[in-house]
């Protein structure tokens, strides 16, 4: 157990997001957290539960009013029939992602994720005493995974795929997504998809892998889209086969998700409150990209999430050390690029618009100074 706990790394953005918490002044670019509230519907409901004393376990699957309005979210956004019975849900995201890749690490296979990534894809398998497979990905491929470059492995049991991506910003185009759907049914692999930021895509239509397979799992949650990051509920929609056994791994693992928050999510599902939380944040990527594309190196302009991945190469070639002087310097708080890997990520750095843009203007003016 020491050995797997020796490869789990700090997650860096957060320990960026204490220290620029002791700065009165800090302008937060760091974290991936939406600064927007989510509808009234969801306060209410969550207020309400608690004074209805709805605070006992659910069942492990989580609050069947839930699940089917999610199954009826499926249905409305991307025209996927799901049964309830096939989600679950779970305590954010990352309790979706232990359950997965405990059914993974538990057969002895492995799961193969992009460099760069969201970090703890990575530690998630080692605190499950899993080897990841890591395959780079760059501009080259929109930092796509592509089916060419899985060719070699064999050792492996699962594909994830994040699309929207954490820290890039880049959208998986419709027919690669299919192609490494139907690589990974050859190969017999459990194609993983992470949606946690749909519905946070600003130029075309984001595609569910739902859309193309029902042998597939999907993950999401509440935290982005509907701006409820710390009522920490999510979900994860299996194949018939895998729902039984990730039933009982929640049974033992966590219990179920939070009562109150699962009540209070019945009610995220409020479009007009939603077309606002996205157009917020279309005008805030539109503002920072037009701001900083002069001033770093910008592949492309991101299509989802809330994230802009900057080259800095013209200025340093530590990241990790570029962030700290920019945090001391100006109080400007950003994400070091190695925090999502080892390809190329000395040389990146992650800002998030999840602040107004007022704020946001006055990080790219302390920047510019920095820079100067």
């Amino acid at each position: 157990m020491k050995s797997r706990l020796e490869r789990i790394r700090p997650f860096i953005v957060m320990d960026i997001l204490r220290k620029a918490r002791t700065l009165s002044d800090a302008i937060h670019m760091e974290v991936g957290e939406p600064d927007l509230t989510p509808s009234e519907g969801v306060i209410e409901a969550y207020e309400r539960a608690i004074r209805d004393r709805r605070f006992y376990y659910t069942e492990a699957k989580g609050l069947l009013r839930l699940r089917e309005r999610i199954a009826e979210y499926y249905l409305n956004r991307y025209g996927v029939e799901v049964s309830p019975d096939r989600i679950i849900i779970t305590p954010g995201t990352s309790g979706a992602f232990l359950v997965v890749f405990g059914l993974l690490a538990g057969q002895g296979r492995s799961v193969i994720i992009s460099d760069p990534s969201y970090p703890c894809y990575r530690n998630f398998s080692y605190f499950l005493g899993a080897e990841p497979v890591i395959v780079p990905a760059g501009g080259d491929t929109n930092y796509e995974i592509v089916p060419e470059r899985l060719q070699d492995i064999e050792h492996a049991g699962g594909l994830l795929v994040s699309s929207p991506a954490n820290p890039t910003g880049n959208l998986y185009g419709e027919d690669n997504l299919r192609a490494l759907i139907e690589f990974c049914k050859k190969r017999g692999w459990l194609f993983i998809s992470d949606e946690i930021y749909h519905g946070l895509v600003y130029d075309r239509k984001e595609r569910s892998a739902l859309e193309f397979s029902d042998e597939v799992v999907v993950i999401n949650s509440f935290s982005k889209y509907f701006c409820m990051p710390g009522l920490r509920v999510g979900w994860m929609i299996l194949p018939d086969r895998l729902v039984r056994k990730a039933e009982e791994i929640v049974q033992n693992v966590f219990i179920a998700a939070n009562t109150p928050s699962q009540y209070a999510a019945c009610e995220a599902f409020d479009d007009e409150h939603l077309y606002r939380v996205r157009e917020t944040f279309r005008q805030r990527r539109d503002f920072l990209y037009e701001s900083l594309k002069g001033l770093f190196g910008i592949d492309r302009k991101p299509e989802g999430a809330f994230y802009i991945w900057a080259d800095i190469s013209s200025y340093s070639d530590d990241s990790f050390d570029f962030c700290r002087r920019l945090l001391e310097s100006k109080a400007v708080a950003i994400t070091p690029g190695v925090d999502f890997g080892k390809n190329q990520t000395n040389h990146y750095v992650r800002f998030a618009y999840t602040r107004d843009i007022e704020e946001l203007k006055e990080g790219v003016r302390r920047i510019r100074e920095f820079l100067n």
